[in-house]
């Protein structure tokens, strides 16, 4: 269990003052069982109406309406937080789901819907292939399946960080064998749903302390991964860039069906899109101060 806290800010430099349209955050991390959320301040310079709401997937989203032009647009999230996952889970999948392929119930098949649909466009069958390439034979161990495909992107794809927004198709990442987080996750979604599995992107921090993960600056820094549903288990956590399972270092912000609903920070400005001239992100992730992880 980890007592932490959470910094991430975000700063927009203009070469004059702008008028700014609303603007969307997710910054708020996700409660849930393993996640207990204890603050969480949000400050925007210059000064900004927040109202909040949650989307289809249940996630916090705040939307800043401004009143005043600025050449800086400074939005500061600080959350406290303790996270509380095991480094090792065991999971409980069904019985009817221990081996691949199986039937989901019809609920679960309703509900999942788009989320077993590819986002991304495989005309020429090569994801198809990649992924079929992992089943062993007519009863695969789910599991085992899944970690290796998790286990596989991280084999065939090089880390590298890359600051543009813009995210590589599967196809892409696969012929340039070169990708940053978000790609490993995109990758991976989209390959275990060409197989039929219920799949989500997943959007966050990842907590390192030890300065040995990938993806990582410093201690922390803002991360994405994946969440498989398994019947029985439910949504296991699947972080391909560091092939671990489970999701002990990590603190979700956002889950979603496509990595572009899961931006941090979105919103427009009304000028020349030259206007703009610098962005600066800053993110830590921190034992909080007075608090011992056990």
């Amino acid at each position: 269990m980890s007592a932490l806290t959470v910094h991430h800010r975000t700063t927009y430099h203009y070469r004059e003052p702008m008028v700014f349209g609303p603007h969307r955050l997710m910054l708020r991390p996700r409660e849930s069982r393993t996640v207990r959320l204890h603050t969480h301040d949000l400050e925007i310079a210059p000064p900004a109406t927040v109202t909040w709401a949650h989307d289809v997937a249940g996630n916090a989203v705040a939307t800043a309406t401004f009143g005043a032009p600025a050449d800086t647009l400074v939005i500061d999230s600080l959350a406290t937080l303790t996270l509380d996952v095991e480094q090792w889970p065991v999971f409980d999948i069904a019985a009817s789901a221990v081996t691949y392929p199986f039937l989901l119930s019809d609920d679960d098949m309703t509900d999942l819907g788009a989320l077993r649909l590819q986002a991304y466009l495989d005309s020429g069958g090569r994801l198809h292939d990649w992924a079929r390439g992992f089943i062993a034979g007519p009863d695969t161990d789910t599991l085992s399946l899944l970690k290796d495909i998790s286990n596989g992107v991280a084999a065939r794809i090089t880390y590298e960080a890359r600051d543009e927004e813009t995210v590589q198709t599967p196809i892409e990442t696969l012929a340039r064998g070169r990708g940053s987080c978000r790609d490993f996750a995109v990758l991976f979604v989209d390959a275990v749903r060409n197989l039929g599995f219920g799949a989500r992107i997943v959007s966050g921090y990842l907590y390192d302390p030890d300065l040995n993960t990938l993806g990582s600056a410093g201690s922390g820094s803002t991360h994405a991964w994946a969440e498989v549903y398994v019947p029985g288990a439910g949504w296991i956590t699947f972080d391909p860039t560091n092939r671990s399972v489970g999701g002990f270092n990590l603190i979700p912000v956002a889950v979603a069906r496509h990595i572009r609903q899961t931006a941090p920070v979105s919103g427009l400005f009304i000028g020349p899109a030259a206007a703009c001239i610098a962005m600066e992100v800053a993110v830590s992730v921190e034992p909080a101060k007075g608090s011992a992880s056990f």
